[in-house]
C-alpha cells in the first residue's frame, strides 16, 4: 500500500497525507536494496533456519546467504526449527528440530 517515492500513501494505519518518507513505511524502490539488503524483505515468504533466540520475541536466523534477525513474536520456534519468513516476520513454524 505504498505509492512512488514521495507520493502519499494510504490504507489501515496510515498517516492521512504522509508521504512514504514520513512513515518509513513500504517495500523499497527498485534499486534501493543492495548488497546489504535482507533477503526475508522480498515479496515473498522464505525458509529460514532459527540460529539463535534473542530477547524481545527476536532470532537470529540463518538464510542460506547469511544471519539476519526477525520477529517471532507471532510464532512458537525454537533453535534449530525451520520457519517462514515475511518482511522480517516468522509466520509460520515448516519444520520442528528434534
Amino acid at each position: 500500500m505504498s505509492g512512488p517515492q514521495g507520493a502519499p500513501v494510504s490504507g489501515r494505519g496510515s498517516d492521512a497525507g504522509a508521504t512514504r518518507e514520513d512513515t518509513g513505511f513500504g517495500r523499497p524502490e527498485a534499486g534501493e536494496c543492495g548488497d546489504g539488503a535482507c533477503i526475508t524483505c522480498s515479496d515473498m515468504a522464505v525458509e529460514v533456519t532459527v540460529l539463535r533466540l534473542l530477547e524481545d520475541q527476536m532470532a537470529v536466523v540463518g538464510t542460506g546467504a547469511g544471519a539476519e534477525t526477525v520477529s517471532v513474536a507471532l510464532v512458537s520456534a525454537a533453535v534449530g526449527d525451520t520457519i517462514l519468513v515475511h518482511a522480517r516476520e516468522a509466520i509460520a513454524v515448516v519444520g520442528v528440530h528434534e
